[in-house]
């Protein structure tokens, strides 16, 4: 009888533990996973609009108001970036310097909530120019976050190309979009 009642007990105890939680000191809302990051180059020339582009995995997770990891730092591997064809492509490293300065790399610190966005430092270091903005928002919604930066290409001292005697020329206005999908 008594063995029957402690293998009752067992069972009982065991279907009950097994639907708990495991216990977690981190509040869920309180953090985010991201699983991808995407690098947008945008510009104009007298032809027409460009948009390149470089998508990679990244796996961070930022915890948001806490000192355990408020940042997300991520390497650029400019030689991955696609304009959509083969001519953009070459132009766009020869202009960005790939051979020199093959990597680019951007880091997102101190990130707080803003309304239903949130607000960082944005340290952005492209060529051998590093860009900084405070107060930088990512625009939150349900599949990412997303940042906009204008720059020119004279900021980072890079001329922008020009083709067929200077008929076609690149605007010096680029935007810039940082987007960080989240974990599905």
């Amino acid at each position: 009888m008594r063995r029957i009642s402690i293998i009752i007990m067992g069972l009982a105890l065991f279907l009950s533990l097994g639907s708990a939680k495991p216990i977690s000191f981190i509040d869920d809302t309180n953090l985010i996973i991201i699983d991808r990051i995407e690098i947008e180059i945008q510009g104009t020339s007298t032809v027409g609009k460009y948009n390149c582009s470089n998508a990679f995995n990244k796996r961070d997770t930022i915890f948001i108001n806490s000192s355990v990891q408020n940042n997300l730092k991520a390497e650029i591997a400019m030689n991955n970036f696609d304009c959509g064809n083969r001519i953009m492509n070459k132009d766009l490293k020869t202009t960005i310097m790939v051979d020199k300065f093959p990597k680019s790399y951007v880091t997102i610190s101190n990130i707080k909530p803003f309304a239903t966005n949130y607000k960082c430092n944005l340290n952005f270091l492209i060529t051998n120019k590093n860009v900084k903005y405070k107060d930088f928002v990512l625009k939150n919604s349900k599949e990412s976050l997303e940042g906009t930066i204008g720059l020119k290409f004279s900021e980072l001292e890079l001329v922008p190309p020009t083709k067929m005697g200077g008929l076609i020329k690149v605007k010096d206005d680029i935007i810039v979009n940082f987007i960080l999908y989240k974990k599905k």
